[in-house]
């Protein structure tokens, strides 16, 4: 590899020698976990290696100018002596992985900073060189791309899937900025998966569950079609080794016995159209292993039923054209019915454009084609990396479009996600390569994930309209918001000004943008809940003491905030309201007094519950107390004020607990319904049910849930859970039950029926 350096033209050696050959200890003290830098690694040959980097040269000449091409060798240089020493764990120079990974891109036809960021997309996690050395050698724009790709060193006690969550935040944000920086993660990716065998089984299928999970589902929503397959092609590779390996040996046997068939259905296709006066190119598809397993599994088909179907693709050079080759084929072979899709007038949301038939062949044999342009060809071949190679604006009007709306969608997913997982798992959600396609009253299509329901359309259209939906229509017929939309509807959705998102949604929404909001909006409600809380117990604690809240002196406070790291009270009333800090303590600490302080004669009185508290204030599932029930209330970490019944036994359980016991009662003007259990026996008798029924409805109550067990002595109980407004409810409805002479019993129940 030195005397690769040492042969490089006095033109290459304007740039500065890197930090890392300058001694710097961070040098030697990072882990590089790609590579390995034993001194005894067998480093492939220079010769190999010298080879390799003429032939990247010769790609760049083909559309670079001579100068870009020599700022791109003088990266390469660079990179070379900053990994001097290092091999990866095959043996190979070092160099030979990011040459790699710049050649890929110069198939692109990549521009010179994208290429220079590629051969130095490894300097500043694996050596010394920083961002600033970067900048000054290669221009701004290269170190951004570098740093874009760079992984960030794991903080200390932080697990392995949140600093893999965080390293893809920091790519998929950095891609919002510039594509080229995902372009260089992907390249860099195919390599380190075509290089995979040299590792360890388990780091194996890791690398392959991550890819099949990200990075092929990114490649793909890019509209990298021929990366996307290769890509899930080598994951299932290493993911399921021997699957791979039986059906790849099968495939192998079985395409040679094909070829008689494929030749005569590509001469019968070719001999319509130039019956048709089309001019086209037409070629065989081959299957991929991966794509063959997965519709085997999907459609329950063997083997040999998904290899008798054959795969065509027509290229012509028009738009016009494609629909003329159309009508030539279904008047050669009969079409399938439901099998045709038009990707040309409606593209997918990653720009592809085509069109797909299925055909009836000689013989019975099922014949998939597709009909595209050139252009639509480049498009679904190299997705936004078309964007450099390929200058038709028309064509890449519909793809530079939607990939800017998806780069657009990932910060408003950063904006509502709480963290970085979270904001992974968003992302996963909608990376699906199946769409749904579904159009506004006004005609407008959206592109959705398969599976959507009418509240993703809500969010697609909108964040204001998704939180205050109400109900919709679908083709003109009022259906449920969970309804899973199908390609073609007519969506329209109700809002209403006092609407909010419902937790429930978050069990079938299937976008990312959704799911974030849902969230967003719950822990907004949850925080401005918890501090409404936190701030009476904070009264209450401080009014405990003696004082009211203005006494605290403003100091007193801004030194509590700047001791606790807090940024300001609503997080300290937030923080009370979740149990995380007592108020007590929390009243003590502002007022300056010590544990022992007596507590003067001025009472701070109980917490009222008012109904309306939402999630800051729960009522315990285990007892069910409902207004006019005596009632007393505790803290619990992170759970906010539960109120207990007093007669509660999960009371009992807890005396003498660290717990912190808060005096409770309801509000005068408590509103809102609370379930409650009663236990009922009755007669055995015909429509006693429907009796019980009618009665609970008439004292406007509703039957939340019903159970029953036929006794012994032809007795009959009934356990119902119902809503009611409080205690004077509850006894309204028992009076109603006692009525009917089938009744022979019944109670109120504290706990729940297991």
């Amino acid at each position: 590899m030195t005397g690769l350096a040492n042969t490089a033209p006095a033109s290459t050696r304007k740039t500065s020698p890197p930090a890392a050959r300058r001694g710097e200890p961070a040098s030697s003290q990072r882990t590089n976990k790609r590579s390995s830098a034993v001194a005894d690694a067998t480093a492939k040959p220079t010769l190999e290696l010298a080879e390799a980097f003429d032939q990247f040269k010769a790609s760049l000449a083909t559309y670079l100018k001579p100068a870009d091409i020599q700022r791109v060798e003088a990266a390469y240089r660079f990179a070379d002596t900053a990994h001097e020493g290092q091999a990866r764990v095959s043996g190979e120079a070092y160099i030979s992985h990011p040459l790699a990974v710049a050649t890929t891109l110069a198939g692109w036809h990549l521009d010179p900073q994208a290429l220079i960021a590629a051969l130095l997309h490894d300097v500043m996690e694996d050596t010394a060189i920083t961002k600033e050395q970067i900048a000054e050698n290669f221009g701004k724009v290269a170190a951004e791309l570098v740093d874009g790709v760079s992984k960030i060193d794991r903080i200390e006690n932080q697990s392995f899937e949140e600093a893999q969550a965080e390293n893809f935040r920091k790519m998929l944000l950095a891609m919002t900025r510039d594509v080229r920086v995902i372009l260089i993660k992907l390249a860099d990716r195919l390599h380190n998966m075509q290089t995979l065998d040299v590792m360890r089984p388990d780091k194996r299928r890791r690398i392959a569950n991550e890819t099949f999970d990200i990075y092929a589902p990114i490649a793909n929503r890019l509209g990298l079609n021929s990366l996307y397959r290769e890509l899930e092609e080598l994951s299932f590779r290493h993911a399921f080794p021997m699957r791979y390996r039986v059906l790849a040996k099968a495939v192998k046997q079985a395409r040679g016995n094909k070829r008689e068939v494929v030749g005569k259905i590509l001469e019968s296709i070719r001999a319509a159209l130039l019956k048709a006066e089309i001019e086209a190119e037409v070629m065989g598809r081959e299957k991929h292993v991966f794509g063959i397993y997965c519709k085997m599994r999907e459609k329950h088909l063997t083997f040999s039923q998904v290899l008798d179907i054959y795969g065509f693709r027509v290229v012509v050079s028009d738009k016009t054209s494609c629909y003329q080759v159309l009508g030539a084929l279904h008047g050669l072979y009969q079409p399938v019915p439901g099998k045709f899709k038009d990707y040309i007038a409606i593209p997918k949301v990653n720009g592809y454009q085509s069109l797909h038939t299925m055909l009836i062949g000689p013989f019975g044999t099922p014949i998939e084609v597709q009909i595209r342009t050139a252009g639509m060809n480049h498009v679904a071949e190299s997705g936004v990396a078309s964007h450099w190679m390929y200058k038709d604006e028309q064509t890449l009007t519909q793809l530079q479009k939607s990939t800017h709306q998806w780069l657009q969608s990932l910060i408003e997913l950063q904006a509502s996600s709480t963290d970085n997982t979270e904001f992974l798992e968003h992302v996963k959600f909608d990376l699906f390569p199946d769409e749904v396609y579904a159009f506004t009253p006004q005609g407008k299509i959206l592109t959705l994930p398969r599976g959507s329901t009418a509240v993703d359309f809500a969010y697609a259209v909108h964040t204001d309209i998704g939180n205050r939906c109400i109900s919709c229509q679908i083709n003109s017929e009022s259906v449920p918001l969970r309804t899973e939309l199908r390609n073609g509807d007519r969506v329209e959705i109700t809002t209403a000004s006092h609407a909010h998102p419902n937790p429930n949604w978050l069990t079938y929404v299937r976008t990312g943008k959704a799911r974030a909001q849902i969230r967003h909006f719950m822990k907004s409600r949850q925080d401005d809940e918890s501090s409404t809380l936190g701030e009476r117990l904070l009264t209450r604690a401080i009014a405990d003491l003696g004082h009211l809240p203005k006494d605290i002196d403003p100091v007193a406070w801004a030194r509590f905030l700047h001791d606790t790291g807090l940024r300001g009270r609503q997080e300290v009333y937030a923080e009370i309201g979740l149990g995380l800090r007592l108020a007590p303590v929390v009243a003590r600490r502002l007022l300056a007094r010590d544990g022992n302080l007596q507590q003067d004669a001025k009472a701070g009185g109980s917490v009222s519950i008012r109904g309306n508290e939402g999630v800051a204030i729960k009522i315990a599932t285990c007892c069910r107390p409902i207004p006019g029930d005596p009632i007393i209330g505790l803290i619990r970490k992170g759970q906010g004020l539960i109120v207990h019944a007093h007669n509660c036994a999960t009371i009992g359980k807890l005396h003498g607990s660290k717990t912190e016991w808060v005096d409770v009662n309801w509000d005068p003007a408590v509103s809102g319904q609370y379930e409650t259990y009663i236990h009922v026996v009755t007669k055995e008798a015909r429509g006693v049910l429907a009796k019980l029924a009618a009665k609970i409805s008439e004292s406007e109550s509703n039957i939340v849930n019903v159970s029953m067990n036929v006794d012994g002595d032809a007795m009959t109980s009934l356990y119902f859970t119902l809503h009611v407004t409080g205690r004077m409810h509850l006894a309204r409805i028992l009076r109603a039950l006692r009525s009917l002479p089938d009744v022979v019993r019944l109670h109120r129940q504290f706990e729940t029926r297991r």
